[in-house]
């Protein structure tokens, strides 16, 4: 057999990817399990995205390779987007570049600034795939804390503390995935000036701002952010379009041009269709927001419920698509405790520790499941 590439021996399999192979299995099996685990949204993106996408694939050059920056008119409507929604002016000619999805964007951003031994600063908890990534491009992760009593934010005055010369880029999500916190503009105006600091490259994945969110924020509106920082976002959340892979970064040019060195090298441009439906998506008016907030609203107060009959904390005020669970002190670790209920009630959760150490005793409950099977949960609890 031929050898594996060393990097291969750096990283694991993704947990969703493992776990879920176990679920289905059960699932095969004829047991009837309830996902509460995953955030890939149940719901459809509206008609006129749909619309977009069928009138699009009868057009003139439809088919064939399209732009690697994507189209200029996709490219002014995220433009128009983030002024509507963030405040924020993005030259849709030179400081936007859309994506396959965000997550290729953790991978391009990576390659394109990341030398070997390099440092990337990363949150505990958070996604793991910014740990993953940064150990694939040969570059060493370097977990930074975070914790329910600090509001889930980084001790910024503790990291300076510690040599950062190595430190070349920071991971940040606000809202943070997976507990939902959100941050303040004093907040992210503090990050930015620790960016400047420590000539660290600030990344903000955010594509949770329009879930359960009354006030969505971009970093890029924090003066002085462009000189240290970037953005991702993506429709898969807000528009129902995960599998679409749909996603864009934004900032400043010289980081873009970087950024698209890789990516043309990398892909052959997203398919027409695409970009013409998230163009339509990007359009929405207000209803949109507001009918996807009143589906979330009602499945998170059946999950609130789920959280108390497990016996656990959660805030209330957080955002996003899950509900961020601090597990009973007399609850076993995470994963048994999941794997507890995966057996025992037929009902999959998430644990905490796949996000990182500090996820130990907490679980993350998702709000892409459907009421009435979110209520099926509930009775099974309660038997």
């Amino acid at each position: 057999m031929i050898r594996t590439a060393d990097r291969l021996h750096t990283v694991e399999e993704y947990y969703f990817s493992r776990k879920l192979r176990e679920v289905r299995q059960l699932m095969a099996e004829g047991k009837p399990i309830i996902n509460m685990g995953i955030g890939s949204p149940d719901l459809s993106p509206s008609d006129a995205v749909i619309a977009s996408l069928q009138e699009s694939v009868g057009e003139a050059g439809a088919h064939q390779y399209q732009s690697y920056q994507g189209l200029p008119e996709l490219r002014e409507t995220i433009s128009r987007f983030y002024m509507d929604k963030f405040g924020v002016n993005a030259d849709p000619a030179s400081e936007i570049l859309p994506l396959m999805g965000s997550k290729e964007g953790i991978m391009h951003i990576s390659m394109a600034f990341l030398n070997e031994g390099d440092e990337v600063l990363i949150p505990n908890p958070g996604y793991p795939t910014y740990s993953a990534v940064t150990k694939l491009v040969g570059a060493k992760p370097r977990q930074y804390s975070l914790s329910e009593e600090e509001g889930w934010f980084p001790d910024l005055n503790h990291l300076e503390q510690d040599d950062l010369e190595k430190v070349k880029l920071m991971w940040v999500s606000y809202p943070h995935m997976p507990t939902g916190a959100t941050a303040t503009p004093e907040q992210l105006s503090a990050l930015v000036a620790f960016a400047q600091r420590n000539d660290i490259l600030l990344v903000n994945d955010n594509p949770y701002s329009f879930v359960l969110s009354k006030n969505p924020i971009s970093l890029l509106s924090i003066p002085g952010a462009g000189s240290v920082a970037l953005e991702l976002n993506s429709l898969s959340k807000t528009f129902n379009m995960a599998g679409w892979r749909v996603g864009m970064v934004l900032g400043n040019a010289h980081y873009l041009k970087a950024i698209l060195k890789v990516k043309s090298n990398m892909d052959s441009g997203m398919f027409y269709g695409i970009q013409k439906g998230a163009i339509a998506a990007l359009k929405s008016g207000t209803e949109w927001f507001e009918k996807l907030d009143e589906i979330y609203q009602k499945r998170r107060a059946l999950m609130f419920e789920v959280a108390d009959l497990l016996g656990c904390h959660y805030d209330k005020k957080a955002v996003g698509m899950f509900v961020w669970c601090k597990l009973p002190t007399n609850a076993p670790d995470a994963e048994s405790f999941i794997d507890d209920l995966l057996y025992q009630k037929d009902v999959f959760i998430a644990p905490g520790t796949i996000f990182g150490s500090n996820g130990q005793g907490y679980i993350r409950l998702s709000l892409c499941v459907k009421e009435e099977k979110i209520k099926e949960a509930i009775a099974r609890l309660k038997n």
